[in-house]
């Protein structure tokens, strides 16, 4: 059996070493049948690390895939500077449309549609799922069979998150006053095509950039969401939204 303090360095250094968040049961294979440390080992070394990053520029954090180190937001601007490429920034329209699905889910691009007045842009569609952030959950049972979007566990890595329900409620968002009163929801205006400029996206940095993004999006989701139950993260899409158009 593995001392205790060997246990924590192997973890330590398996963390460090991967490329994406490692899950318990990722960690445990790492051991031998004759080696391997029960789980309840494995928590405490993962809580001690924790602790050890109190006074340093990184930090242990439980995200939707597992564990990883990341860059805390204090030092974020200086280790910002490693990376010479300007970021570019995310669009408004992709940043409703993910805001949408966030906190509707599941629901059609009709939906999408209906609720922000505007045709949403293939591009957009395209590029959420090429970053892996929304999926296809399903079908609604209406005619011509509409995708069902839902947001994906890489969705949940690169905004910090353990779990939906760690998205911000919605009547917490509303307290804020300087979102753009142009998101409020009106009647439903004719159909204009978001242009397909601007939704050229890069990886942010560190977690600061991931932090920004998300709050960004969760107070577009909140000006552009008809008003309800700010208690109720994900509720769900009413079934009378006008039928899906082929775009």
């Amino acid at each position: 059996m593995i001392e205790f303090p060997q246990i924590k360095r192997i973890l330590e250094a398996a963390l460090l070493a991967a490329a994406q968040p490692l899950s318990i049961p990722q960690l445990a294979a790492l051991f031998g049948e004759t080696e391997m440390p029960g789980h309840a080992d494995i928590a405490r070394a993962l809580v001690e690390l924790g602790h050890d990053c109190a006074e340093r520029g990184v930090e242990l954090r439980e995200v939707a895939s597992g564990f990883r180190y990341q860059v805390r937001e204090d030092v974020h601007v200086w280790v910002a500077r490693l990376w010479t490429e300007r970021q570019t920034k995310y669009s408004r329209a992709l940043l409703e449309t993910l805001a949408l699905i966030a906190y509707r889910q599941p629901i059609t691009r009709g939906e999408i549609e209906q609720i922000r007045g505007v045709a949403v842009s293939t591009n957009i569609i395209k590029t959420l799922e090429e970053r892996e952030w929304v999926r296809v959950v399903g079908y609604r049972d209406v005619p011509g069979k509409p995708a069902l979007f839902g947001t994906s566990r890489n969705f949940l890595d690169y905004f910090n998150l353990k779990s939906l329900d760690e998205l911000p409620a919605l009547a917490e968002i509303h307290e804020i006053e300087d979102f753009d009163p142009q998101l409020t929801l009106g009647p439903v205006a004719p159909a204009e095509n978001d242009s397909d400029s601007g939704e050229n996206v890069e990886e942010a940095a560190s977690s600061a950039a991931h932090e920004s993004t998300h709050d960004t999006m969760a107070t577009m989701a909140s000006a552009s969401l008809p008003a309800f139950d700010g208690d109720s993260k994900l509720d769900a899409v009413s079934t009378d939204a006008a039928p899906e158009q082929d775009r």
